[in-house]
């Protein structure tokens, strides 16, 4: 992963980026770019800044660990926790987040991003930086190995001294 990575004109160190998420222009008619930009790059204090790299160019280019589900990357150098999430009566979003991603920017303030993503997956994939989910079906057990019969010596004759 390279130290620094240039987005048009800024130039942003590896270590104050915390994940890269789909971009949607149409959340803000008010903003209308020339090029067409596809992820937004969120950085440890939740600024963010656009880009015309999707999040899996992104994470695939960068070695960052790619949610699917969410199309959401995240930097493998930042320490992120890992929590469930449920709707509260004050707080009810519109789609069904399971997951809390939480990080704490350089003030040490705790900044987070909801997702779709089971808890346990985001866990395997984010902090425990596995390339690869472990199944949660059961895999069928192997047999132990089958002991080789020794077929005896009968007819052979010891010497006696």
């Amino acid at each position: 992963m390279e130290n620094i990575i240039t987005l048009g004109k800024r130039l942003l160190p590896v270590e104050q980026i915390a994940l890269v998420e789909s971009f949607d222009p149409t959340s803000n008619p008010d903003f209308k770019p020339e090029k067409e930009f596809k992820a937004r790059v969120v950085l440890l204090n939740r600024d963010t800044v656009v880009t015309e790299t999707t999040p899996q160019e992104f994470a695939a280019a960068r070695g960052f660990r790619l949610l699917t589900e969410d199309n959401v990357a995240a930097n493998p150098a930042i320490g992120f926790s890992v929590e469930s999430f449920s709707p509260s009566e004050s707080f009810k979003p519109a789609k069904p987040y399971l997951t809390r991603l939480k990080w704490r920017d350089r003030e040490g303030n705790e900044q987070s991003k909801l997702l779709l993503t089971k808890p346990e997956t985001v866990l395997a994939l984010v902090l425990r930086r596995a390339d690869v989910v472990p199944s949660t079906e059961k895999k069928a057990a192997k047999r132990p190995p089958r002991a080789r019969r020794v077929r005896g010596f009968a007819g052979l004759k010891t010497a006696t001294a």
